[in-house]
């Protein structure tokens, strides 16, 4: 499929990105004597949905590094639950990853790995060294999202959709916020008492996946939802509170308005951790690389989970 033929649909696109950006993936390419060549990463994340990109990392260090740069493209398989085994394969060192594996040239042509929760096949559009990393940029020219469910990867260990539920605080406890992002900006809403708020949900019998869906709709912006970005217990409200990052489309909210996602910007939020939380926000997303906070409102700790891994 070549970049003049017909686009993936972006509501597709959106949604898929919404389901899967924190699965563990298998990032795929051909080399020059047409063999393919492959490495565990356990993230990615949506570019643009106008044109559609996304991004990965590969390490430095990678002997794969030379193969995904010079390749035309590469294929970012979202691996389902029962593939722990795949995931091992492509993330220690060997001669033939492959040699296992079944698999077939997607549209763009790079490996597409059978049994996957997804995939997204793609042109490389650009490279970029950052840090001991380097970023692919793909331009996805074909995907594909089954009802497999996704395999995670979290502190060393694989978890799946259903064991992160069961380990999901729920019920009255719980409070979620949604960082609905748009072009450097985030939404934000008066507290009622002079100050401002990100929007927020107290979670009841319906769950923390329909009341964050209830939650976004409710501002009234087009927005899609994402991953966790922090966890941590609010000892002041005595709450769990879950905060998700929702890549949003520029609009006019029911409440509330866009503001710059910088310190000034969220000067005026009036609890001090979601501030903290946002200003990190800021900073991170001016490099690229962001994290997912555990502990209290007070103190805890941020673990990266966007570099790719490969021996």
């Amino acid at each position: 499929m070549s970049e003049t033929d017909t686009l993936p649909d972006p509501r597709a696109l959106r949604d898929a990105f919404g389901c899967f950006m924190t699965g563990v993936t298998v990032v795929t390419t051909i080399d020059e004597t047409g063999h393919p060549v492959g490495f565990t990463a356990n993230s990615f994340s949506s570019v643009s949905l106008d044109p559609p990109l996304l991004l990965v990392s590969i390490a430095n260090a990678s002997r794969s590094l030379p193969v995904f740069k010079g390749a035309k493209g590469f294929a970012v398989n979202i691996l389902a639950e029962g593939q722990k085994q795949v995931s091992a394969t492509f993330a220690r060192p060997a001669e033939d990853r492959f040699s296992t594996i079944y698999w077939r040239k997607g549209p763009v042509g790079a490996p597409l790995i059978a049994g996957v929760s997804a995939w997204f096949d793609c042109t490389l559009h650009q490279a970029i060294e950052a840090g001991d990393h380097t970023i692919l940029i793909g331009r996805i020219g074909g995907f594909e999202a089954t009802q497999e469910p996704g395999l995670g990867y979290y502190r060393g260990a694989y978890v799946t959709p259903a064991a992160t539920a069961a380990q999901l605080p729920t019920g009255p406890d719980v409070v979620i916020s949604a960082i609905l992002e748009a072009e450097g900006q985030v939404l934000l809403k008066g507290d009622g008492h002079g100050g401002l708020t990100l929007p927020m949900a107290r979670v009841g019998r319906e769950g923390v996946q329909t009341a964050l869906s209830t939650l976004i709709a409710s501002t009234g912006v087009q927005a899609a939802a994402g991953s966790i970005y922090a966890v941590y217990e609010d000892t002041a409200q005595a709450c769990q509170h879950i905060a998700f990052r929702c890549p949003a489309v520029p609009g006019k909210a029911a409440t509330g308005a866009f503001v710059d996602l910088t310190p000034e910007g969220v000067a005026e939020v009036s609890d001090p951790a979601a501030r903290i939380m946002l200003n990190r926000l800021a900073d991170e997303a001016r490099m690229g690389n962001y994290g997912v906070y555990f502990g209290t409102n007070e103190q805890g700790m941020v673990t990266r989970a966007n570099k790719g891994k490969d021996q």
